[in-house]
């Protein structure tokens, strides 16, 4: 049986996916073996030493401590696309927002309250100040072409806009969906020097923090429109006052408050966090993390793990062993050793790494009755963080 601590509301739909025979769910769990979370902040939150594994239902992970999850062997899991329709929708409506003076229009709108019959004239004399441009024709660059990008790239061709992009790391499974109608530049600087808007979607590290910075905003088109809908840090907010400043953007909207960016919405619009917020969003993330947490758990199956490699076989009901180590030579060697001294044949077995991380699942015909030594002996090898017996 699993103790699973959810640190937010999680959709009963996805908890559904945890069957109470293997299951329990429990919010104030003090020492859980799973944990499923949305916004939580676990930084100062101190990781009990049974954990074995965070699943985030959102695609962001920042709020989630990953080295120290990953000194313990505790995958961190994410869920990439399950909200990327929602995300698209609200970026399509800030493209808008951003080109239209949509807001700001129906700002003045209100303000006109007991004006009367003269409310007509009123509309008609001051409208011509919040007028902007049609979107159809013009360039929309998208930096960042995952889940989100590839639809909101997508989309605007359908918009009748002319779409490039960006992606030094783009997937097989994003580029099969990616029109080729959207033309793909070798650089950021050749995107933003040729878009009249702009959209981010990038994860944010610390390698991405103030990407859209002062040098960037200096080749960025005159007048560009910039869309942020993916992490605040990812625009250095004292670079961009000066872009406005000097004209080079035209409108910054970004779903991320923060106090620097309030007081001037004539040019920048502030969105409070609204990017997943939808019922159906939130219950496909809350979905696709208790499936992620339950197959690792069970099986020790690892998809859409932000610091562990993916590594999937078939449960085929034999045991099996799942054991983390640091990426070095010879450990396959070392791990077999151990295996052999205690006579388990091994039917498959799989290793995968990610950078300093390596993962193994190793399917058994059977374990030996003195299993508790044979895991003894594993960890007796310093390279190894953790290791599960799966029956």
């Amino acid at each position: 049986m699993y103790t699973i601590r959810t640190l937010n509301n999680i959709s009963p739909l996805g908890l559904a996916n945890l069957p109470e025979k293997n299951f329990t769910i429990n919010d104030t769990a003090e020492n859980p073996d799973g944990i499923i979370l949305r916004s939580f902040d676990m930084h100062n939150m101190e990781l009990n030493p049974g954990l074995l594994a965070v699943a985030r239902a959102g695609a962001g992970t920042n709020n989630i401590p990953i080295d120290r999850c990953t000194e313990q062997g505790v995958p961190v899991f994410n869920t990439p696309g399950a909200n990327a329709n929602a995300v698209k929708e609200l970026v399509l409506a800030g493209l808008l927002v951003s080109s239209r003076r949509i807001v700001a229009g129906s700002n003045w709108v209100q303000s006109l309250k007991d004006s009367g019959e003269n409310i007509e004239k009123a509309v008609e004399a001051g409208k011509k100040k919040y007028t902007g441009p049609e979107v159809s024709g013009k360039t929309l660059g998208v930096i960042g072409l995952g889940a989100i990008g590839v639809l909101v790239a997508n989309a605007a061709l359908d918009l009748g806009m002319n779409v490039i992009g960006y992606d030094p790391f783009l997937s097989l499974e994003s580029a099969w969906h990616l029109s080729p109608a959207v033309e793909r530049e070798d650089s950021m600087e050749d995107v933003v020097s040729k878009s009249d808007y702009i959209t981010l979607h990038i994860p944010l590290n610390e390698k991405t923090r103030h990407t859209y910075d002062e040098k960037l905003f200096s080749v960025t088109k005159p007048g560009a429109r910039l869309l942020n809908f993916a992490r605040g840090g990812l625009v250095d907010n004292d670079a961009l006052k000066k872009a406005i400043a000097d004209g080079i953007i035209a409108r910054y909207i970004v779903d991320f408050p923060s106090e620097d960016l309030l007081g001037d919405a004539w040019n920048i619009i502030v969105t409070p966090h609204l990017g997943a917020s939808t019922p159906e969003s939130e219950e496909n993330c809350a979905i696709m993390a208790a499936q992620e947490i339950r197959e690792y758990l069970t099986y020790g199956n690892i998809k859409n793990s932000v610091n562990f490699p993916n590594c999937v076989v078939p449960y085929n009901g034999k045991p099996r062993i799942a054991v983390s180590h640091r990426n070095i030579v010879n450990m396959i060697g070392q791990l077999g050793a151990v295996l052999t001294k205690y006579h388990v044949n091994i039917d498959k077995l799989v290793n995968n790494s990610k950078g300093d991380l390596a993962y193994n699942i190793i399917v058994c015909d059977d374990l030996p009755e003195n299993e508790q030594d044979l895991v003894n002996d594993l960890y007796a090898i310093n390279t190894v963080i953790k290791v599960r017996i799966l029956k």
